[in-house]
């Protein structure tokens, strides 16, 4: 065998070599929030006209009609001020990504489960305005609206890959602006000590996912791991979320609902499960726990007199059920269920995009075996 054939032979296993390293290490769309398995078990039970399913998939399908008469609020600069400072300015500059966002990924479920294109189109023309006009965030909790409500738009993204007529050119666009935009306000944040750190770490992890960087997934996986002792108290209170007064209960959901769901997309794209992390009887069920019970007994709250807890509102929906419902399946805890069942199917369409419509798209860590 002369040189020039070794060149091509070793050329060709090099090449071979890096096509099966790479697809290992690929992670299979859609994925994130909501893989492939669980979109198939929701159109199964669909098709089957089971409850609370069929209700949910209604709801839903409400929201995404809704969405395909709204027009792109896309702005330049997203300039949130601190809400503590200009509350009324902050909801109103807020909306812009809110109400986008929540059409995007409200619309881009509705194609997933229905094939229909209008919704396929509208999806896409909401995440184009975006990569397109907004080119960055500004003001004190410019990088925190950013990751808390552009998860939405990264959920829809996720959905929407393997839509044709979603050009590369229009893709490659989109994907600069996660880059530039979300995953700066995402990395900006997300080693902080507070419920701002679950936010960054939630948009960082679903900005992975669309940029298939599989090796940052691991990054925030170790930065879970490294502080959630820290948050997580054994008794079930989040240490620093404890601290904002009669808002505490609040807190404690706005931090416990972007850890779970950034555990959820670590399950789904490094099979790791973060769930079952328990130090001294400090847990991520623990905490759920203790929301669960002060949320229902406020009055016995130790940390502030009279602190806000969640209320029912069946138009908007209301926390912490969302979560709860959420993790009905990943612990099989009879209590969420009695909590929420009442209330079914449970939406938040509201200005933070973790679990919003947990009812039609339940979690399992068993590949949907262990729902009946």
């Amino acid at each position: 065998m002369n040189d020039y054939m070794r060149f091509f032979l070793l050329k060709g296993f090099v090449v071979l070599f890096s096509f099966f390293t790479s697809t290992s290490k690929a992670i299979t769309h859609p994925s994130g929030m909501h893989p492939q398995a669980q979109l198939d078990f929701v159109k199964q039970q669909i098709k089957n006209k089971k409850q609370p399913y069929l209700s949910a998939y209604q709801q839903l399908i409400l929201k995404a009609d809704s969405a395909l008469l709204v027009e792109q609020h896309a702005v330049e600069d997203f300039a949130i001020p601190g809400f503590y400072v200009k509350k009324e300015e902050h909801r109103q500059r807020s909306l812009a990504l809110q109400v986008d966002g929540f059409s995007a990924y409200s619309c881009a479920l509705a194609w997933q489960l229905t094939g229909k294109s209008r919704y396929a189109e509208k999806a896409v023309y909401f995440l184009n305005a975006w990569a397109m006009i907004n080119k960055k965030y500004s003001e004190n909790d410019g990088p925190l609206v950013m990751c808390y409500s552009g998860t939405s738009m990264l959920m829809a993204a996720e959905l929407m890959r393997n839509y044709k007529k979603w050009t590369p050119a229009q893709q490659q666009v989109f994907a600069g602006w996660v880059r530039t935009v979300v995953n700066k306000a995402a990395h900006r944040i997300r080693t902080g000590k507070n419920n701002w750190a679950d936010w960054g770490r939630l948009a960082s992890v679903l900005a992975d996912c669309y940029l298939d960087d599989t090796d940052d997934i691991k990054v925030v996986g170790g930065l879970i791991k490294e502080d959630i002792f820290n948050k997580l108290a054994p008794d079930g209170h989040m240490v620093e979320e404890v601290k904002r007064e009669g808002n505490g209960i609040w807190y404690t959901y706005f931090s416990l609902a972007p850890l779970t769901a950034s555990s959820w997309v670590i399950f789904n794209t490094t099979g790791e499960n973060l769930f079952d992390l328990n130090r001294d009887g400090a847990s991520i069920k623990k905490s759920l726990d203790y929301l669960l019970y002060y949320n229902t007994h406020p009055a016995e709250w130790t940390w502030y007199k009279n602190p806000v807890s969640g209320q029912v509102n069946t138009a908007t929906g209301f926390w912490p059920a969302n979560l709860l419902e959420a993790m009905r399946y990943v612990y099989h805890e009879a209590n969420y269920n009695t909590f929420v069942s009442p209330y079914r199917p449970i939406i938040y369409p509201r200005h933070d995009y973790a679990w919003t419509y947990p009812t039609l798209f339940p979690v399992s860590i068993n590949n949907y075996n262990d729902i009946k």
